[in-house]
């Protein structure tokens, strides 16, 4: 197969693997302990483990996308930006 029309550069696929490495821990955490306790946080809807990795993922793709247009390619510290907002939804969403 010619994948060389999808530009799989190693920063390309750190991402996907990344994006499957937290599904399957995700995953891992559910069969643990299942359920995950839903709760109300400052959005004032319940939202469970999923709802909150899927809250993180959304908004850390919006802040790589503003830093891309606002400040250039250089996008460590829009991971660094992103890590922070995900700590954050997880704790208070």
């Amino acid at each position: 197969m010619d994948f060389s029309w999808m530009a799989w550069t190693p920063p390309t696929a750190f991402f996907f693997v990344g994006i499957l490495v937290l599904l399957l821990a995700m995953g891992a955490w559910e069969y643990a302990s299942p359920g995950g306790h839903p709760r109300v946080g400052i959005l004032r809807f319940e939202t469970t483990r999923g709802d909150r990795l899927f809250l993180s993922l959304l908004g850390s793709a919006f802040i790589h996308l503003a830093w891309l247009g606002l400040v250039g390619p250089d996008l460590w510290w829009a991971l660094a930006a992103s890590v922070v907002y995900a700590i954050g939804v997880f704790k208070l969403v």
